[in-house]
């Protein structure tokens, strides 16, 4: 079998910056807070138009709309200052300033990537299809966000990616999302000791907002897990927005969550079509630091973001990766529940995931440590085309396949025999050895498309004839 591998490589670039707020505390309770704005308040005017002169002439060219982001950090501290204090314009940019870092996201790598077909496909020659791929980028702190790329792949299985735009913009909250309590009814009723009964204390609709400005007392009379998980649920599912006008290639999600807040880690992408409409899903893994769990990252256009929690006793442990459309009525999941073997499960509810059953077990030498999958299945009329990575002796990742029956996805028609992929010299060192990754594929014509990731540090192409993969299978 004929694997084709591309000289294109993907790699971290310290470069590429956010702007992002300086966290000293909670503003109205830090001590440091109130004195560095206390030193910002007493510099007469004409030393605050300098000061703010030179940042922006420093910082301001690094940056899309900086003076947004400016404002914005400096309303996160705003309720440390007294209402009695009239700030200018100017100050209030300068105070932002002051609690804003630049920050490298992908410093540290740029990997495991995920491969979609794009939503637009005007303007290309015959035989040409236009991608996305997602990235995970990893920077200080080894905090991982999401970034995007596109490219353009020709009718040869030629792979040109578009000019990286050079600036990095985080997607921005909107907070003006509505959370309908029928619907979070519906979805935490399978939540452990969660007493819905705090729903009722909104009306019908509610935005976090609300729920941060409602009186203390509104939740005091509900036990403390149920308090947490509300906090946890209102934290954990919110929308963000791109800036108006940035390139793909400039739109950062950047976690917001608490659950998140050392990574969104493998995003894997999905084109899910339903009635005849397509919406991009992508699983992955929220990272606190101490705790993972998986998530959905919803959007239509790439530019409004819907981050969504998942319930029920199925959601554990990582890689996930959604069918990409429903089979028999039901949304279908892949999963690796338990750490070492490929699971499936089945809801009437994308949010809700209540069981799985194991479909694979390691059973190759190649692979005994452990299985996973490497992406959503691909629909081909043979079967759903499952790209998948094993784990072997010395940690060495591999990537494989197999295939399950188009009707009955928890039958496995036939599989390979070897790796499809393994790490070469050329790709064995990086920040984790002897690791090939990817976490979604594209067919284009007879072609797959296997974007992969290196080591853990940089990505890059693979492609291979489908129908010789498949009958390479037994």
């Amino acid at each position: 079998m004929q694997i084709k591998r591309s000289d294109i490589r993907i790699h971290a670039d310290a470069k590429k910056v956010i702007v992002n707020y300086l966290n000293l505390g909670i503003p109205a309770v830090s001590k440091r807070i109130g004195t560095l704005i206390n030193r910002v308040l007493a510099l007469d005017e004409e030393e605050v138009t300098r000061l703010y002169q030179d940042i922006q002439k420093e910082f301001g060219h690094r940056h899309l709309n900086f003076d947004y982001y400016l404002n914005a950090h400096f309303e996160q501290i705003q309720t440390a200052i007294s209402q009695d204090v009239v700030l200018t314009p100017t100050r209030k940019k300068l105070l932002g300033a002051y609690f804003t870092k630049e920050y490298s996201i992908r410093s540290a790598a740029l990997f495991n990537p995920s491969m979609i077909a794009h939503p637009d496909q005007s303007g290309l020659s015959a035989g040409e299809k236009r991608f996305i791929i997602s990235l995970r980028a990893v920077g200080e702190g080894h905090i991982s966000s999401i970034e995007f790329r596109s490219g353009i792949v020709d009718a040869a299985g030629q792979i040109q990616l578009d000019e990286d735009a050079g600036f990095a913009a985080c997607a921005v909250p909107d907070n003006s999302k509505i959370f309908n309590v029928n619907k979070l009814k519906k979805r935490t009723v399978v939540l452990a000791e969660f007493n819905q009964n705090i729903l009722d204390e909104f009306g019908p609709t509610f935005t976090k907002k609300d729920y941060l400005n409602a009186p203390a007392a509104s939740f005091s009379h509900y036990d403390k897990n149920t308090q947490d998980q509300l906090d946890q649920i209102l934290d954990t599912n919110y929308d963000v927005l791109a800036l108006p006008g940035s390139a793909l290639s400039e739109r950062i999600v950047f976690p917001s969550a608490k659950q998140e807040s050392k990574g969104m880690e493998d995003v894997r992408l999905v084109e899910f079509i339903e009635n005849g409409k397509s919406t991009y899903i992508g699983t992955y893994t929220a990272y606190n630091g101490l705790r993972i769990s998986p998530q959905l990252i919803i959007t239509e256009d790439f530019m409004r973001f819907k981050i969504r929690t998942m319930y029920g006793k199925a959601v554990n442990d990582k890689g996930f990766a959604l069918f990409p459309e429903k089979i028999n009525g039901k949304f279908v999941m892949l999963g690796r529940q338990g750490g070492e073997n490929i699971s499936l499960m089945y809801s009437d509810d994308l949010f809700i995931w209540e069981t799985y059953e194991t479909l694979m077990t390691p059973d190759s030498a190649w692979g005994l440590i452990q299985l996973g999958n490497c992406g959503s299945p691909i629909k081909t009329e043979e079967g759903w085309l499952v790209i998948t990575h094993a784990v072997g002796a010395m940690r060495k990742y591999v990537i494989s396949a197999i295939l399950l029956d188009l009707t009955n996805p928890a039958k496995i028609i036939k599989k390979l025999s070897q790796p499809l992929l393994s790490p070469n010299e050329a790709e064995r060192e990086g920040y984790v050895p002897n690791v090939v990754y990817s976490c979604g594929s594209m067919v284009h014509g007879n072609l797959l498309i296997i974007p992969y990731a290196m080591s853990d540090s940089a990505s890059t192409f693979s492609t291979v004839d489908i129908q010789e993969l498949l009958d390479n299978m037994s």
